[in-house]
């Protein structure tokens, strides 16, 4: 039997550690539930802000399967959509964010993006995206923004042309407003310059990698007679063509593009695969086969991109990986999260 100061001792032992224990429990309590209402923010799977891939796992959880039915179905019908789909998801992220702002339509104050130079007679898919807004919000009303939808879209698009998959970081609310000027200046044009378009993806805070991978997108899709002529007949305004084309393939394209006329007569991105989503743009790109002035200068105006251009080119894998990191970086260029913004019940449209 211990003695009475020593039976003291222990009791006030037993005490300090019931107490540290209850202390202990408590802290673990507080911070488990802390992190139960953080969205996911530590997964690997995170990228960034309040965007996860699991953000409508219980709110919505067939609106992922429903996009790739309809895009599956009017990929079927016209393969040149999946292209415009992705190149969608483009031009409203390089304007005001990823917020859905292309899809509005002008109305009160609002002058649509649609009628930008990059967009006008050019931008496509909108049918494409209200079907799948209608069917969704059949599903699970006003809870799965446009934004997120056009991001769903991209990665179907180019999925089902033979691309890779990546997970998409979703959560993303729709904007109440446009910007015909952001939509006018902030879009690359296929005339610009290489400093140009690298400037333009730097203020987005992307860089020469992203460029060059992006760019490997119109592996897929059209261009307009419009958007490359001057390379045919007049690329520096001294009425001689731009003799970084092949020749050969620039006398095959004058052909259905005239001087004048024809402004929307289309032609092929990639010729040699044009509706799978390949590496072959890169390879068209080393022998002087590119189609847009803004695709060429990726391998004759930068030593750095003209190496990713190579190592494309030659590891479809590389370039795969690539693509989808650097698409998971443009999807998340200022998304509108938490309060800022609304989920639109119809896309082309402010909620009343």
């Amino acid at each position: 039997m211990l003695p009475s100061s020593n039976v003291f001792t222990a009791r006030q032992t037993k005490k300090t550690k019931s107490k540290a224990m209850v202390h202990y429990i408590i802290v673990v309590t507080v911070f488990a539930l802390v992190l139960g209402h953080v969205p996911h923010c530590s997964s690997s799977k995170t990228v960034g802000g309040y965007l996860y891939p699991q953000f409508y796992d219980l709110s919505c959880p067939k609106a992922q399967e429903i996009v790739k039915t309809v895009v599956a179905k009017a990929v079927a019908k016209e393969p040149r959509m999946a292209a415009s789909l992705l190149r969608l998801h483009f031009h409203d992220c390089f304007v005001k964010g990823c917020d859905a702002s292309v899809l509005l339509d002008s109305s009160g104050s609002i002058i649509s993006e649609k009628r930008s130079n990059p967009n006008r007679n050019s931008a496509r898919g909108f049918e494409v995206i209200d079907e799948i807004k209608a069917a969704i919000e059949k599903e699970c009303p006003h809870t799965v923004s446009c934004a997120d939808i056009m991001a769903l879209a991209a990665i179907d698009s180019t999925v089902l042309t033979g691309g890779p998959s990546w997970d998409v970081p979703l959560g993303r609310r729709d904007s109440t407003g446009a910007s015909l000027s952001g939509s006018n200046n902030n879009i690359p044009a296929p005339n610009n310059t290489f400093q140009t378009i690298l400037t333009k993806f730097k203020l987005k805070g992307l860089d020469i990698v992203d460029l060059v991978a992006l760019s490997g997108s119109h592996t897929i899709g059209n261009s307009r007679c419009t958007s490359f002529r001057q390379r045919l007949y007049n690329q520096s305004g001294n009425g001689q063509p731009d003799y970084t084309l092949d020749q050969s393939y620039a006398s095959q394209l004058r052909a259905n593009c005239p001087r004048s006329g024809g402004d929307q007569n289309l032609f092929f991105l990639d010729f040699v695969s044009p509706i799978n989503f390949d590496n072959s743009y890169f390879k068209n790109l080393l022998v002087n086969k590119g189609l847009l002035s803004s695709d060429q200068v990726l391998f004759t105006m930068n030593g750095g991109s003209r190496e990713l251009v190579k190592t494309y080119a030659y590891n479809q894998e590389l370039f795969f990986q690539q693509f989808a990191k650097s698409m998971i970086k443009m999807g998340n260029i200022s998304p509108l999260t938490g309060n800022k913004g609304e989920i639109r019940h119809n896309c082309r449209k402010v909620n009343a």
